[in-house]
């Protein structure tokens, strides 16, 4: 029996299921998500609002809602599409917060303070950054850890913090570390609010000392203002001048930590010119001051830019949260916390020996 060879080339069929077998073995491949800044800006927008609700209805610091809120979410920075999002909101939104806090403060508003408060103003914020490195030290953390805390409990809470970790970088300083410092500094301010203006009673303060004691001590500039008024109407008004000659005292902080430590993206070798180039959120920031200084801005106005500050911050603060690692978070511990409790600490009795004193 003669075996016959098959033609396989006169067999269009038998191509046809090689082929389809080749076909069935091979994984098509996906296509690289697309990466836009709708995906993560959106998720925090709704973070933001969510975080609003439960602070209006529960009367929450709503910093701290938005951080909680921002860490239970940080499963969503494992998709790469919501990076770009993540990115915008934590650093342009951040910048543009800070310069529209600018129309909340004037030159006159701290010329009124008299220049002996404004010396021992000065002089608090500055024991106060340096307990805050000087607390870092002690538990073994970075000094950048100590610069935050520092200056976050010294100058306006998470405003300041925000703006100070955009001048120390992310490379210097984890995602996590900072979360935490915000935790702490929000509920240090919290607390402080509701505990000063109770201490300052206690103590037969005056309504001038109980207000400088308020506003030179407490973080954030809502509750600064917020405990003053607790206390009475005339500390009340002490305490918001205080508190915005402390916010006025922003970007020279700033400018001083970032000339201190320089830009982690140049060397220290460079040009003069190039260290001392100031970010530009800060420049637009003194100008704001300056322009609402020189004009008379509508009330109007000026609410709307707080309410878009507070905005743009809230939604910073929450994509930086979602941004950590908790597992770094974990490990980290509450060692970030004691450089803003003993910040806290300091602020507070240098700021009450300089009410008894002078105010």
């Amino acid at each position: 029996m003669v075996r016959q060879e098959i033609d396989w080339e006169s067999l269009p069929s038998a191509a046809d299921l090689f082929g389809e077998m080749h076909l069935a073995e091979v994984v098509p491949a996906t296509a690289e998500p697309r990466e836009t800044v709708f995906h993560g800006l959106a998720i925090c927008a709704i973070a933001a609002a969510a975080a609003a609700w439960l602070s209006e209805h529960y009367h929450f610091p709503i910093i701290l809602l938005g951080l909680l809120i921002g860490l239970s979410l940080s499963f969503v920075a494992r998709d790469p599409r919501s990076h770009m999002g993540l990115d915008f909101a934590s650093r342009t939104c951040l910048r543009f917060g800070v310069v529209l806090l600018g129309l909340q403060v004037t030159f006159s508003q701290i010329g009124s303070l008299g220049p002996a408060p404004f010396a021992a103003l000065v002089a608090i914020m500055s024991v106060t950054f340096i307990a805050g490195i000087a607390g870092a030290k002690l538990v073994g953390q970075s000094r950048y850890t100590g610069i935050l805390a520092g200056g976050a409990t010294a100058i306006c809470g998470a405003s300041a913090a925000m703006a100070l970790y955009g001048v120390i970088g992310r490379e210097r300083l984890s995602q996590a570390q900072f979360a935490i410092t915000l935790v702490v500094v929000s509920l240090a301010s919290a607390l402080a609010m509701s505990l000063y203006p109770i201490l300052a009673e206690y103590l037969q303060l005056t309504d001038s000392q109980a207000g400088f004691l308020i506003g030179a001590s407490i973080h954030d500039v809502a509750q600064a203002i917020g405990g003053g008024y607790a206390f009475s109407e005339n500390a009340g008004s002490y305490a918001t001048i205080v508190k915005l000659s402390r916010v006025a005292l922003l970007a020279p902080v700033v400018i001083i930590t970032g000339l201190a430590i320089g830009n982690v993206e140049q060397s220290k070798d460079g040009p003069i010119w190039k260290r001392l180039a100031l970010p530009w959120f800060i420049v637009a920031f003194f100008g704001v001051v300056l322009l609402n200084s020189l004009t008379s801005i509508p009330a109007a106005a000026r609410d709307a830019a707080l309410d878009g500050s507070k905005g743009l911050l809230l939604i910073a603060v929450i994509a930086t949260a979602m941004r950590s690692r908790l597992d770094l978070l974990m490990e980290t511990g509450l060692k970030p916390a004691i450089p803003v409790a003993s910040a806290t600490v300091v602020s507070f009795a240098a700021s009450l020996a300089a009410a008894l004193l002078i105010a």
